[in-house]
């Protein structure tokens, strides 16, 4: 017999499960892609694929826990499996090419379909801009996707993630022209802006590879982990606020 359960009452003290919103890349082509997220112990709630046109394919349920993030942490939650969605987007990510590591570019009508499914998972979920994020945000020591190609930048101009203001970093900018912080002030600005990172005040390799991450994203013209002072400026606007 079922269980008689009486739902007249709802309480006011709830929001939705999913709190974070991941971006990835394959980095295979569609037919493997699908492959290994159908039938490996790896999956996303979504799939774009790079078909023409492009198409959204849902592989899990939102209601359901897909196994897309890993070991992961941002804004000091962790195993964020459990409270996001994840989107693949078929890319192939980085290649070898015969003048080096190159990325792989997404095309138009791909991103357009992503944008709009970013923007209804957003609003249905009232996921907010600073958990709109990249699988290299959430796993830079390991993971580089989706890749500095990713238009960012878009998704900053319709409010969909969190994006300086462009008068402000060039006003902080000089300051830090003139004298650039040490490790422990960028450690702590990475870590106030969400990243998971040492707070030893060294220049060691974790350290670089959470600042390519976030240069990766907010300064893609260059993501070599090296700290200057656009890096530091970007950083302190994301991490104070307005006047």
């Amino acid at each position: 017999m079922p269980l008689n359960i009486d739902t007249r009452y709802t309480a006011q003290g709830q929001d939705s499960r999913v709190q974070h919103l991941v971006i990835h890349f394959t980095a295979e082509d569609m037919a493997r892609s699908l492959q290994i997220l159908t039938q490996q112990e790896v999956s996303a709630h979504y799939l774009v694929s790079d078909e023409t046109p492009p198409r959204i394919y849902r592989l899990v349920d939102e209601g359901r826990r897909a196994w897309h993030a890993g070991l992961s942490s941002w804004r000091g939650n962790t195993a964020l499996n459990a409270s996001s969605i994840g989107i693949e987007i078929v890319n192939l990510g980085d290649v070898n090419t015969p003048e080096g590591k190159r990325y792989t570019a997404y095309p138009p009508e791909q991103i357009e379909l992503v944008i709009s499914l970013v923007k209804d998972i957003v609003a249905r979920h009232g996921i907010r801009p600073d958990r709109v994020v990249g699988h290299s945000d959430i796993a830079p020591q390991r993971k580089v996707d989706p890749g500095p190609l990713f238009p960012w930048a878009r998704l900053g101009e319709l409010g969909l993630i969190v994006w300086p203001d462009a008068q402000r970093v060039s006003a902080a900018q000089p300051a830090f022209e003139a004298q650039l912080p040490d490790a422990a002030w960028f450690q702590r600005a990475l870590a106030a802006h969400g990243f998971e990172v040492p707070r030893h005040g060294e220049w060691d390799e974790a350290t670089r590879r959470v600042l390519a991450a976030f240069q990766m994203k907010y300064r893609p013209q260059r993501y070599d982990g090296v700290p200057d002072a656009q890096s530091a400026a970007l950083l302190q606007v994301l991490t104070t606020p307005s006047p």
